[in-house]
């Protein structure tokens, strides 16, 4: 007999209230990928092992039922990636040590009557096993063995009874304090796939928020098998009920695993968020599970809790970022306060490691797993130089301006250095570090995304020669091995549009997201963390393919830059007080788009061709001020309320805030 793991069996249905979507006034609804009820069924059945009748049956809402004889299986299809706690109706087994096996996975490529996919590199994952023969009813797993991401469950039947099912269900737990499809936000263009990696995006971080009592355990932290050598049916135990955050909802990293909150993660995830589900609560008690973990001398954690005490200097930078992108959405300037003393601290610790140079010297290896983190890194000084702007801004807000001072100054001198010791003219990129001719992927967009470069032109280049890298299935890392991260590759199409290169983010989001979103490997609906540079899905950091999350908020990051720079729709003050409208439509000819924040709506929408505007109106909150730049125009901007500004060189300063069309003169 197979032991089994804890099981509830009772004798009805445990799957809490359903939550109907009340979203019916949300733009472009038919893109968003959430479900309209926690209540899931399967749409398809994938394949059949063994004798099965009706398998075809538990896709429904109501019918007779699947049976099962023998040794058999089922692998149903969820069409896209879900989350949730399984429950089985099962009718009166003709033996009374019947059992059945349930098993997840996200990629079909994992599918498997023995193991669920990985959550740790130690392996796969052990089935869920219910001792049916005890009796008809409702069998449900402890609420600990709720799966975070499956688009695939397979029911298993490995004795020689015959079990009726009744009905195959999956409660879903996945954003669990939202309304799932009421999204705040929204994009639509005439690129179709644009706009469904948008959506997509927005679906990936849905699925990795979750009630923070269900974070991973990591039962098995540390352990380590090469998935060309697992042997079945050995597998390893799993489950997430470990409290990682206080509240009632929080951002993570993956929806599978880590299950975590990783402070790299949420500088991609935190600004898809703000402009697609607007969940910042999430986000802050995400942000705030780091700051109660920080040290004395002003050291922030690598990961929450459970994970290893570990020293990341880029990571720490990641949380200061986090907290400020917090502030630009929300607004909440008691919340900023209140963390103030520990955001000062955190940067005194940065800049601790600025050495004779005028560069930060990385004495910590960790990272986003990228590998030869050290020394004088052009990443890590990049995003150092990125905090300092930031940190001066805010330091403004809270009026602490020997702060700011002390910040300016030390950021002038990374600047110049950097671009001394680190620019390599011959290639048009800043190598890793002195010790090295790598010409990293992630220092190279950060420095373009922190103005780091001393020009336009600098950046163009630097643009056009990680173009110039591409492969088939997108942009790589080398600093990572034969890699495309989509994490880092988010950055990149920031650093594309930042450089004036909108056609060139476009196609890396056709190239590289089209892939992740097309694949038949993948799910069709969330993006992969990490894959290989010739197409298969190893991340090379990890020695467990099966490990790899298919839905990770940091490969997120269309989501945002489409907002921000193709529709051009970017907060600059808190909240939205202060804005800045500049699209770059690139190639695509119309685009709607727009966002909430706590002040209003920020919305954009325009037809653009041969490099001229025949339509375009754009809204922000009354009682905000903002700037428009719409290059290379020439015409006036009207209000509603009669007012008019011209276009001067294509842009416009000291814009109220309200609804404004152009009218071409």
């Amino acid at each position: 007999m197979i032991p089994p793991l804890p099981i509830m069996y009772v004798a009805a249905l445990l799957l809490g209230p359903l939550m109907v979507a009340a979203s019916s006034g949300v733009p472009y609804e038919q893109y968003i990928l959430a479900p309209k009820s926690r209540n899931l069924i399967p749409v398809s059945v994938h394949s059949v092992n063994g004798s099965v009748a009706n398998a075809k049956s538990l896709t429904q809402s109501s019918g007779d039922g699947a049976t099962f004889r023998g040794v058999s299986s089922v692998t149903y299809d969820f069409g896209k990636n879900v989350a949730g706690l399984v429950s089985l109706d099962v009718g009166h087994a003709s033996s009374s040590s019947a059992f059945l096996g349930v098993t997840f996975c996200e990629s079909s490529l994992y599918i498997s009557n023995q193991a669920s996919d990985g959550t740790a590199d130690a392996g796969l994952d052990t089935p869920l096993w219910f001792p049916v023969g005890k009796g008809a009813g409702e069998y449900t797993p402890e609420e600990k063995y709720l799966r975070g991401g499956f688009r695939y469950l397979t029911v298993v039947s490995n004795t020689t009874a015959t079990v009726p099912v009744h009905s195959l269900r999956v409660n879903y737990t996945a954003a669990p304090d939202q309304d799932l499809r009421a999204y705040t936000g929204y994009f639509h263009s005439d690129d179709d796939l644009v706009n469904k990696i948008w959506y997509a995006g927005a679906y990936t971080n849905q699925l990795c928020t979750i009630n923070p009592k269900h974070g991973n355990s990591l039962v098995h932290l540390g352990e380590i098998s090469s998935s060309d050598h697992i042997e079945l049916p050995e597998t390893d135990t799993w489950w997430n009920n470990y409290t990682i955050t206080n509240g009632t909802s929080t951002i993570t990293d993956g929806a599978k695993r880590d299950r975590l909150v990783w402070p790299g993660d949420m500088s991609i995830a935190l600004e898809s968020i703000a402009v697609s589900t607007g969940d910042l609560y999430s986000v802050r008690t995400a942000l705030e599970a780091l700051f109660v973990l920080q040290k004395a001398n002003g050291q922030l954690p690598y990961a929450g809790k459970p994970f290893f005490d570990t020293v990341s200097y880029t990571y720490h930078l990641h949380s200061l970022i986090g907290a400020s992108y917090l502030y630009r959405f929300s607004g909440d300037k008691d919340w900023l306060s209140r963390h103030w003393s520990q955001y000062k601290l955190g940067v005194q610790w940065a800049v601790s490691s600025v050495d004779s140079t005028g560069l930060a010297n990385i004495t910590a290896s960790a990272d986003w797993l990228r590998f030869g983190m050290g020394g004088h890194n052009i990443e890590a000084n990049s995003i150092l130089y990125y905090v300092l702007q930031d940190a001066q801004k805010l330091a403004v807000e809270l009026q602490d301006t020997s702060s700011a001072a002390q910040w300016k100054r030390i950021a002038s001198k990374i600047k110049i250095a950097a671009n001394q010791k680190l620019w390599d003219d011959k290639s048009g990129l800043y190598i890793d570090n002195e010790t090295t001719t790598l010409h990293p992927q992630d220092g190279n967009v950060w420095a373009i995304k922190a103005n780091l470069t001393r020009s336009d032109k600098q950046s163009s280049t630097i643009s056009s020669a990680l173009k110039a890298r591409w492969g088939k299935y997108g942009a790589p890392a080398p600093e990572a091995g034969k890699t495309v991260s989509p994490f880092i590759g988010g950055f990149e199409l920031q650093a594309h549009y930042l450089a004036n290169e909108a056609n060139s983010a476009l196609d890396l989001i056709r190239l590289q997201w089209g892939f992740m979103l097309q694949d038949p490997r993948m799910t069709q609906s969330t993006f992969i963390e990490g894959y290989s540079t010739d197409g298969s899905l190893h991340y090379a950091p990890y020695t467990n393919d099966p490990r790899v999350s298919h839905a990770h908020g940091w490969s997120t990051g269309p989501t945002y830059a489409l907002t921000a720079y193709a529709a051009g729709i970017q907060l600059t003050g808190a909240g939205g007080s202060t804005w800045t409208i500049a699209p770059q439509p690139g190639n695509l000819t119309t685009v709607d788009a727009g966002f909430s924040t706590s002040r209003g709506k920020f919305s954009t929408s325009f037809h653009h061709s041969g490099g001229k505007y025949s339509r375009f109106s754009f809204t922000t909150p009354s009682n905000t001020t903002g700037e428009v730049f719409l290059s290379g125009t020439k015409g006036v901007l009207v209000s509603k309320s009669g007012k008019q500004t011209a276009l001067l060189n294509g842009s416009a300063t000291g814009l109220s805030g309200g609804t404004w069309e152009l009218h071409s003169q």
